[in-house]
């Protein structure tokens, strides 16, 4: 866990199933100069370390909110960040003071994948359960950095060798994941109960999925609004950290 103290409200970054807490590298300076930033590991990622346990994320995060004595926060999560950043939101909506969810998953969203992306998924399933931690690294970024049916040199090639870097080092280092649950029920059946102020980003380039959350997610919560970035996939923030650091600085700005 990494914290920047300064005077600002708290602000904290929770990162990409295909990443660790680096992914925020860009803006975690940019957005300490307002705000006392907070990112961190979530358990079975980076130099987090955990038991063969069933836990639950929204509780770690609450937990870390506590020892750090921080009572209401601005949460921003990409991918299934979103997801536990939504899930927090529902159980302990007193806490959180605005949302701003990147590519997020959504907990109980009903959607089928182009029949691309099942292929595709159902590859990257089948190489997990033959532990081809370099072959499926390298699929994952194919789909979550270049975004599907793209080229491979869309995106600069230290851009992938980072994200790829950050799977493997999951994938080799955390032996044991531990067994998350979600909600019951689900966030995606509950998204009325949401009254925080909510910014939506994707990008344009991103699977079918996170475009299905994202509608959902405008249409459920009602103070949402939401912003393509035109020309990315699943990690905006990394692929072009000047624009969404404006959009989020922005959003917050508005908020507060």
């Amino acid at each position: 866990m990494m914290s920047r103290h300064v005077e600002g409200h708290p602000l904290v970054l929770i990162h990409a199933g295909v990443a660790d807490n680096r992914m925020w590298d860009e803006q975690f300076t940019v957005f300490a100069q307002r705000y006392r930033v907070i990112r961190y590991d979530t358990r079975g990622f980076g130099k987090s370390k955990t038991e063969d346990v069933e836990f639950s994320n929204h509780q770690d995060l609450l937990d870390l909110l506590d020892h750090l004595n921080v009572r209401k926060a601005y949460l921003v999560g990409a991918s299934r960040a979103g997801g536990i950043a939504i899930n927090f939101t529902l159980e302990h909506p007193e806490r959180v003071d605005g949302l701003a969810l990147v590519g997020s998953a959504l907990g109980g969203l009903e959607h089928q994948p182009t029949d691309d992306e099942k292929r595709n998924f159902g590859i990257m399933e089948e190489t997990w359960k033959q532990k081809d931690f370099v072959r499926l690294a390298d699929l994952e970024v194919k789909m979550w950095v270049d975004g599907p049916g793209q080229s491979e040199t869309r995106v600069a090639p230290a851009l992938r060798e980072r994200v790829r870097n950050m799977i493997l080092n999951t994938y080799t280092t955390h032996v044991t994941e531990g067994k998350s649950k979600g909600l019951n029920p689900p966030a995606a059946k509950r998204l009325a109960e949401i009254k925080t102020p909510t910014l939506i980003i994707v990008g344009d380039l991103d699977e079918s999925g996170v475009h299905a959350a994202a509608e959902l997610l405008e249409r459920g919560v009602a103070r949402s609004r939401k912003v393509v970035m035109a020309g990315t996939a699943h990690l905006p923030s990394m692929e072009r950290p000047a624009e969404f650091n404006r959009i989020v600085l922005e959003f917050l700005a508005d908020i507060s």
